[in-house]
């Protein structure tokens, strides 16, 4: 027992102990709850994995909820991508619940609140509150309007709620205390004058509710038990614990608990959905599940799986201080994934022609090959070979030093899955770029035959592709979105600034004939190139391909 108890995360000793001193393990409830105005990133990933998470270890329902009160900023778009996350993640939610659903209550509470005197209607500009709220180390200047007329801060309230009034003209705000050290407490707004439509609830309101306000008393209309959320949030704990402690609800003692954790950064990415929204409207780049971009839906289309996203969140652990992991432990995280189930197959994507002069004309001769030599069961494929083939224009030189271990004039090297073919001459055009290999083929060196290949040893194997049986394709190459560690971290420097102007190679090559029955995001390691997973953009004419990974960290080694 002493050995499990040191293996839990301090959020799950947070709720041992809370069971410990008699919360019954029945009242356990999680939840999930984004803000529906962008795509979720990396970041939520690891708040996904934690709150489902607990789910599945305590047999606890978790509710997927979307804090919808901000109705410039969201859309059903946002509400359709995050619940296609959470599902390809593998989780599943007991119910979908929306803020929007307790507008009636939370306005029921907020005029509770006023009559008690605990909130008061004030007229004036944001700027104005802001500038009376002070510094942590001064009081604050308490509001004009701050021992107003119950009744009239009630008048003024149900005619906001009518739509009488122009934006900007009033607030409601909390009556707490404008001399607490956390600012959080100086009378916050609950709620503005918004007259925009909601995505749910249309033009019924024309104020909306502050997402402090909304966000704890949806929780305990819930019966969450842990409210769990990021460090930016623990200055708010307090106002989170006045405001639910101010209501009640018939039928729910119970009150929740809000605790928080290290968000979940990586390095070379930033994890602002008000960032990531500038790099989609300015066009850096192609949407927001452009393959270079955070998000799940990006990390989806470049080819992660949700179990190597999962194992990194799993490995990385849960934090008590915000910190920034190496995008490499992402990298990884993949590709010892793919390493275990991705199929082998042959690309060549900067190809150059090789004829191999002494095969038969017109033959093609099929080829057994394994798909997976990490997995027994994975099977063989055929793969067509034929006298003209493709290998990668970088695996031949004219004249090669002592430990370039591929093909050059005179030496020979293996096909992988074929025979051995030595060099002979080449073919270069007017530029002097080689355009054509000639070489020849010992046909008693045929892999798995168990004759002369046994005998012979080469340092080299290739990849290739037949000239004549093989399909187009086109490779794009992914690289880190920007060159720094931290792009986002000094708050005056554009983050654009940093942006990888070469995380995006488009080659064009050509791939074995198998992968035509390849399906959107199948995936695959090309064979000595990298990972990768077949893209949307795809048409029969031409397959896409993005690259998820390669197959070591070049990143590391370039930089070295």
């Amino acid at each position: 027992m002493e050995e499990e108890k040191k293996s839990l995360n301090f959020i799950e000793q947070i709720i041992e102990d809370d069971l410990a001193n008699g919360m019954p393990k029945e009242n356990l409830r999680f939840r999930f709850p984004p803000e529906p105005n962008g795509y979720l990133h990396i970041g939520h990933a690891k708040a996904i994995c934690l709150n489902f998470g607990l789910g599945q270890k305590y047999n606890a329902p978790v509710n997927l909820r979307f804090d919808d009160t901000n109705p410039d900023k969201e859309e059903q778009e946002f509400v359709d991508s995050i619940r296609e996350d959470v599902k390809w993640l593998g989780f599943e939610w007991t119910e979908e619940r929306y803020a929007s659903d307790y507008f009636q209550q939370l306005y029921d509470w907020a005029v509770q609140l006023i009559k008690e005197g605990k909130a008061y209607i004030d007229d004036q500009s944001s700027e104005v509150i802001n500038e009376q709220r002070k510094t942590p180390f001064e009081p604050g200047i308490d509001s004009p309007f701050r021992n107003r007329a119950i009744e009239e801060s009630l008048d003024i309230f149900e005619r906001m709620k009518a739509g009488e009034f122009d934006e900007g003209t009033h607030v409601l705000r909390a009556k707490i205390d404008m001399t607490s050290p956390n600012m959080n407490m100086r009378d916050p707004v609950m709620y503005r004058i918004l007259k925009r439509p909601h995505h749910r609830t249309g033009d019924t309101w024309k104020m909306y509710p502050m997402y402090d306000w909304t966000h704890g008393e949806s929780d305990y209309i819930e019966g969450i038990s842990h409210s769990l959320c990021s460090l930016e949030f623990k200055n708010h704990r307090d106002l989170y614990e006045w405001y639910v402690n101010n209501v009640s609800l018939e039928g729910q003692n119970q009150k929740p608990k809000q605790r928080e954790f290290a968000r979940g950064n990586v390095s070379y990415m930033i994890t602002s959905k008000r960032k990531l929204m500038k790099l989609v409207q300015e066009g850096v780049v192609n949407g927001w599940d452009d393959p270079r971009m955070p998000t799940i839906s990006g990390l989806r289309r470049r080819g992660y799986t949700a179990e190597s996203i999962k194992n990194f969140w799993n490995v990385a652990g849960i934090a008590k201080r915000d910190n920034v992991l190496d995008i490499s432990l992402l990298e990884f995280s993949v590709r010892d994934h793919l390493n275990k189930i991705a199929p082998r197959v042959f690309a060549v994507i900067d190809p150059v022609k090789v004829i191999i002069e002494n095969y038969p004309d017109n033959q093609v001769e099929e080829l057994e090959i394994e798909n997976n030599p990490e997995d027994e069961t994975a099977g063989t494929r055929i793969v067509p070979f034929t006298k003209e083939i493709y290998i990668e224009r970088e695996d031949f030189m004219e004249e090669a030093p002592k430990k370039f271990f591929r093909l050059s004039i005179g030496n020979e090297v293996r096909l992988k899955g074929a025979y051995f073919i030595k060099a002979e001459r080449v073919e270069k055009d007017a530029e002097g770029n080689i355009t054509t290999i000639y070489a020849t083929y010992d046909p008693e060196t045929k892999s798995g035959s168990g004759t002369e290949a046994s005998k012979r040893k080469v340092k080299g194997t290739l990849h290739w592709v037949s000239a004549t049986e093989n399909i187009p394709v086109e490779v794009r190459e992914y690289d880190r979105l920007f060159t720094v560690e931290s792009p986002d971290a000094e708050k005056d420097v554009d983050f654009l600034q940093f942006v990888n102007q070469d995380s995006l190679t488009v080659k064009n090559g050509f791939a074995e004939p198998a992968l035509k029955e390849a399906k959107v995001e199948d995936k695959f390691q090309f064979q000595r190139i990298g990972y990768f997973a077949l893209d949307k953009d795809s048409t029969s004419e031409k397959l896409v391909f993005n690259r998820t990974v390669t197959l070591k960290d070049a990143w590391v080694k370039a930089n070295k």
